[in-house]
């Protein structure tokens, strides 16, 4: 008898813990049936059901006496059900249309559900305004937003290469402090780019602070992602000192090894991150399952001193033999070099005649030396590219930490904004077996979640808002390319963002339903 009065008691605990009591009749809008579960952490998947009323999950467990009801009842048998997935690296916000509604649909169809924006130094410092022209337009992923460095500096001080005065770096702060209050995730930085590749340690470290005592996170696209300056590992132990003397937690953005001076070197940043963590620190990273990096051929191959004052002083610099144009072409023979010679530099937009060509195509087409080439796309405008630098083994050697959370980096001309996470599941976790798929899901939702305090999301948990994705684990797989990268994914059957249908069997609803999510 008494033992069957402590198995009553302890299954009363159980339901009271998880916030049901027992035979309670539970009324849904929708019921997900006998799908394969990942709830967001590190456990296996078990056959689950999960109801969803309203914006909320109010239901994940086994539905057998049927005390879950619901409007709508989908037949989850055979699929994967997860969190909708949470793309912690984009330039989305940089990217919209000048007018209309939000529609993502290559987040969507990835299964993502939330966004993150204004990475590598260029989110706006007038946080709330942004949120309130994403709400007027209609969004349909969430988003969060970071605060830009870049921006910052360039409103304060234009394209100047030299420290802030005292009341420069004051004004800097100020603005830091607004799109904190504003609800920004943390500061971003892109030091490999200009304007913030012209500051220096000490003026980062001051601007993070600010964002510390907001809780923010400090994410940076690091000063030197190969040879170009400090190197690879002079730019991480940077990151891991700013983090340090801010006392803020540090992100890297997009983590590699890249080009051939620093192949290899991935087992130094690990040693250097996880040496960090003993010591304290929080450090994480994120990364996309390519190998090409993605960014605008002046960026890659143009020095960043020639940038200095802005594009009308790049331009007078490489139109004119006397404004050290012999040095300016040396350095972009130089930085060729170390991203592979010209056959690994493909223009993936803004020269249309030349889209997925590489840079020999363009030299040998114009009749113009490889250098010459790279002046000659300056000067008409920029082309995007795509830059095949990395290693396989730093690239496995990276995501296979626990700390890598991934993100797309998700820009035009790259099928990473199409296809990251369909490619890392493909590629990683069912040909390669680097990840299993607890570690994938888990580092492409709840961990990322709790790294940035995104509360109520990330975890299929009763309570927490119903950002849900179902997705057939044969069908799921990107289907762009470098030659054609805004193919969009397929094999997600459905989609909730905060309880609403973004995808359903299959196809695009158009409700736009996404929420900015402001921290504070």
């Amino acid at each position: 008898m008494m033992n069957k009065q402590l198995l009553l008691l302890v299954g009363l605990l159980f339901f009271t813990a998880c916030g049901e009591k027992p035979n309670e009749k539970i009324s849904a809008d929708y019921l997900i049936k006998d799908g394969l579960v990942y709830v967001g952490d590190m456990s296996r998947a078990k056959l689950q059901d999960v109801a969803i009323k309203g914006d909320k999950i109010v239901f994940v467990g086994l539905n057998g006496n049927q005390h879950v009801t619901a409007g709508e009842v989908i037949n989850a048998s055979g699929m994967i059900v997860s969190p909708g997935f949470i793309d912690i690296h984009t330039h989305a916000l940089e990217e919209l249309p000048d007018t209309g509604p939000v529609l993502h649909e290559n987040f969507l169809t990835q299964g993502v559900t939330t966004i993150f924006s204004g990475n590598d130094g260029r989110g706006p410092f007038n946080i709330e305004s942004a949120f309130s022209d994403l709400v007027e337009r209609g969004v349909t992923t969430n988003i969060a937003l970071f605060v830009g460095h870049g921006t910052v500096r360039r409103a304060v001080m234009g394209d100047a290469d030299r420290a802030p005065t005292a009341d420069e770096l004051e004004a800097m702060k100020a603005l830091v402090e607004e799109a904190m209050k504003g609800g920004a995730l943390g500061i971003s930085t892109g030091l490999y780019y200009a304007p913030g590749s012209f500051s220096d340690t000490d003026e980062v470290i001051e601007l993070a602070k600010v964002a510390a005592r907001y809780g923010g996170v400090y994410e940076s696209h690091i000063r030197d992602e190969s040879s170009y300056n400090i190197g690879l590992l002079g730019a991480v132990k940077e990151t891991l000192e700013i983090g340090r003397k801010a006392n803020i937690p540090v992100h890297f953005a997009h983590i590699k090894a890249l080009g051939v001076d620093v192949w290899g070197q991935s087992k130094d940043i690990v040693a250097l991150v996880e040496e960090a963590q003993k010591n304290g620190q929080r450090v994480t990273a994120d990364q996309y399952p390519w190998k090409a990096s993605g960014t605008r051929i002046s960026n890659a191959l143009v020095p960043r001193w020639a940038m200095a004052g802005g594009k009308e002083k790049l331009f007078a610099r490489l139109k004119n033999a006397e404004n050290n144009l012999e040095q300016i072409k040396d350095d972009i023979h130089e930085n060729l070099r170390k991203r592979g010679g010209p056959d690994a530099v493909l223009i993936t937009g803004k020269q249309a005649d030349y889209i997925g060509k590489t840079l020999r195509d363009y030299a040998e087409a114009n009749k113009l030396t490889f250098v010459d080439a790279v002046i000659d796309i300056v000067l008409k405008g920029d082309a995007g590219i795509a830059s095949f630098n990395m290693h396989d083994e730093d690239v496995e050697r990276l995501m296979s930490q626990s700390w890598v959370l991934t993100g797309s980096d998700a820009g035009d001309g790259h099928p990473r904004k199409s296809a990251s996470f369909p490619e890392k599941y493909q590629t990683y976790v069912k040909a390669k077996n680097t990840l299993t798929m607890s570690e994938f899901i888990h580092r492409s939702t709840g961990l990322t979640a709790d790294t940035f305090g995104i509360k109520n999301r990330g975890y299929l948990k009763s309570g927490f808002y119903a950002d849900i994705v179902i997705l057939h684990p044969d069908r799921y797989r990107g289907q762009a390319s470098y030659s054609n990268p805004h193919v969009l994914s397929e094999g997600v059957e459905y989609l909730f963002i905060n309880g609403q249908e973004a995808i359903t069997e299959g196809q695009f609803t158009e409700k736009r339903a996404g929420k900015p999510l402001p921290l504070r």
